[in-house]
Formats: structure tokens, sequence, C-alpha cells
């Protein structure tokens, strides 16, 4: 393995050029695929954000008693899924449409009689924010006698959840052609390097060295080469990603787990396309 290891850096000094479009190559493909889980990785964060303002909203009659709403609080925070149950008073409803609609604060002053309902407001935990466990919590305080009116907003979260499955679809079949466009390319980089030394695989065929012996320096070198295209793309992208937050709007940048992901997936398609591409040579010599 030493003398792979050896024999795959003097292959760098031997023919720097070649390498280096080599990995310039793998880097570009790799950027694709960068970019596109950087907006993906940004696109599931939007809609996560989206998913958190998920709330049943139970309004509730004037008749409704201290002792009565107690109750209801602890049986809903017992529901599967339910986060917290808060209750919101009349006087605190007031107060925060004053806060958020302006043309209110205008003339609730003038009010003789609050018009905003008590409500308890019921959030869920992430993962438990989906149709049938939101249609479940709002059936179930439907039940109490003291609640005039639910609403979780059925329509708008139907939709959000479409979206995130429409997301979802289109990040797995974008995802893949990229991928394999990345692949392609990755391959077809290492093969035309792999040609350009037939010579010296040649000659190593001659001396009678074994087809692993021959093999093992370029799968060094090819893992070596995907390694460089790696980094290569993760600097293309975090220029990307600098230049979006400074000039455009804010992004988060991809988890440090999916830039490693990123290298080790250019060190195996290097490895593996170099691989694959002298064994060919090799059964045609």
């Amino acid at each position: 393995m030493a003398r792979a290891l050896r024999e795959a850096v003097s292959g760098f000094r031997r023919a720097p050029l070649l390498i280096g479009l080599s990995a310039l190559m793998v880097g570009l493909a790799l950027t694709v695929l960068a970019l596109f889980a950087l907006v993906a990785y940004n696109l599931r964060l939007a809609v996560e954000e989206v998913e958190e303002r998920v709330e049943v909203v139970a309004y509730l009659r004037e008749s409704a008693r201290p002792v009565e709403i107690e109750a209801a609080v602890q049986l809903l925070r017992s529901l599967p899924g339910v986060e917290d149950v808060r209750f919101v008073s009349k006087a605190q409803a007031l107060e925060r449409a004053r806060q958020e609609l302006p043309e209110i604060a205008e003339f609730s002053a003038d009010l003789e009689v609050n018009p905003f309902p008590a409500s308890l407001e019921i959030r869920f935990l992430p993962g438990s924010r989906t149709t049938e466990s939101v249609e479940g919590v709002a059936a179930a305080a439907s039940d109490f006698s003291f609640v005039e009116d639910v609403r979780y907003g059925r329509e708008w979260m139907e939709r959000l959840f479409l979206l995130r499955r429409i997301a979802a679809i289109t990040a797995m079949i974008l995802g893949g052609a990229f991928a394999a466009v990345a692949t392609l390319i990755i391959g077809t980089a290492i093969r035309i390097a792999v040609f350009a030394r037939r010579d010296e695989i040649f000659i190593m065929r001659l001396v009678g060295a074994r087809d692993r012996l021959i093999r093992r320096p370029f799968f060094l070198e090819g893992a070596m080469t995907g390694l460089l295209g790696g980094i290569l793309a993760i600097l293309l992208t975090w220029g990307t990603y600098q230049a979006v937050n400074r000039f455009l709007f804010h992004i988060e940048w991809i988890p440090p787990a999916w830039s490693g992901a990123g290298l080790l997936m250019g060190v195996v398609f290097g490895a593996m396309a170099s691989s694959l591409a002298v064994r060919r040579y090799l059964r045609g010599v």
C-alpha cells in the first residue's frame, strides 16, 4: 500500500495539468450537486418554519368557567402529538390585536365591550403536525360544550403538506438526476486521465506486473483526485453561499455532515471511476 501511495503521488507530479483538469471537472460536477443540496436544505428549513405555525385555536363561549377551562387544558395536553395548550383571555386577545393590527389600535380605545373571545391555542410537537393529528385534536376540542368554534386553517394546512410532499419528491428526482450527471462527468474525467497514461500501463503489463498491482496506484490517485474535487466543490459552494447572503437574501449553510458526505462522495466516485477505467483498459491490452 505504501508503494502504491508513492506511485500515486508521483503520478500527480508527472502530470499535474491533467490531474488538475480532472479535479476541476470533478469539482464542477460536485458543485452542481452541492448547490442543489444548498437549495434543498434551505427549502426544507422554510417549510419547517411554516409548519411551526400550525396550531388549533378553540374559541370559548362567554359562559365558560375557569374550572372547565383548566380541565380542558389538561385533557388536551394529554393528547398524542400535543406540545402545549395555552389559554388566552379576552383581554390578552384584545392586546394582541392592538399590537399586530395597527388599525384596531386606533379605535379600540373607544370600545365599551371587548369583542374578542377567549381561546385555547393548541400547538403540536415536531413530527406530529400532520393532517390526521391536527384534525383529531380539533375534533376533541369541539366536543367541549363551552367551545363555540374551532379553527385550524384546514385549506392552508392541506396546501402546506402538499407543498412539503412536492418538495420531497422534487428533491429526490432532481437530486438523483444531478448525482447521475455528476457520476458521468467524474467517470469521464478519470477515464481521460487513465487513457493519457496508457503507455505506462502497457509497460507495467509487459514487465509482468499483476492487474491488482497496476490498478492500486490508479485507485489511490482517483481517490485523491476526487478529494481535491470535493474540496473545490465546497469552496465554490461556500463562495456562492456568501454571495447570495451578501447581495440577495439570507440563507443557511448546509450541515457539516453534508459537507463531509460531499468529500466522501468525491473520494468514492474518483476511486471507483479510476478503478473501473483501468480494469476496462487492461481487458483490452
